[in-house]
């Protein structure tokens, strides 16, 4: 009898004008969705004209150059309305969602949203709740004595997954889908009892933990960097809005 992680899963990555989920901007998102393992996955793809400068080192990483955009993108109003769409349609139908580390990119994406459409995400989301499950949480609580970084293109290595493009937001999507699956393989015994929603819950708890030893851990090397320990969404700041 075969696992719900071998069921259908979709996954989700944005692309950005930086780091800072308040202040910084979309400028590509994935949608990635997936039958079964081995399907061959349905992957949607949007691209933003954010309105805004786009810093060198943000192209550097992700390569999608101001003049791209102005000539490619589209305004982020429609966009972000039509990313909620199908995430909430995810939802809807109970598909559990893969994210790496989801408190970015939703955080991202619910504060563009109300940014531009003056709403949140949960307003798309209505009564359904996504089951979010995100492979650096999971991984460094089911492998946590394991020396190394624990990056998107880490995991993929580790778990023999071939990243065709790092960076681009549907390769990573569909990267850090399947290394749900090759992690979910793995630490079956572990996992299988659960229910998508058990473990949704679950990545909360262990998340919080990990953010509190992260923050320990700058606290003895002198760093005054904090660590939000709030999964798989921030909280919203007056400022977002």
């Amino acid at each position: 009898m075969s696992c719900w992680f071998e069921g259908p899963l979709a996954a989700f990555d944005t692309e950005t004008t930086g780091i800072d989920v308040e202040q910084d901007r979309i400028v590509s998102a994935a949608l990635v969705v997936q039958s079964s393992s081995g399907a061959a996955p349905r992957i949607y793809r949007w691209l933003v004209n954010p309105g805004v400068p786009i810093p060198e080192e943000a192209v550097a990483i992700h390569g999608l150059t101001q003049n791209h955009l102005n000539r490619e993108g589209r305004w982020p109003a429609p966009v972000m309305e039509e990313v909620a769409r199908a995430l909430a349609a995810q939802a809807a139908a109970g598909t559990p969602l893969v994210i790496m580390n989801a408190p970015f990119d939703l955080t991202m994406l619910d504060r563009e949203l109300r940014r531009h459409r003056a709403k949140s995400l949960s307003d798309y989301l209505g009564c359904s709740s996504m089951c979010v499950l995100d492979p650096r949480v999971l991984d460094k609580y089911l492998d946590r004595y394991r020396k190394g970084r624990r990056t998107l293109t880490d995991l993929c290595e580790h778990y023999g997954v071939t990243l065709t493009a790092a960076h681009d937001a549907a390769a990573d999507a569909v990267g850090a889908l399947e290394v749900v699956r090759a992690l979910c393989l793995r630490f079956g015994p572990r996992l299988e009892e659960l229910s998508p929603a058990e473990l949704h819950a679950r990545q909360a708890v262990w998340h919080a933990a990990q953010a509190r030893g992260l923050q320990s851990w700058f606290a003895r090397n002198g760093c005054e960097e904090a660590v939000d320990p709030a999964w798989p969404l921030r909280p919203d700041l007056p400022a977002a809005a």
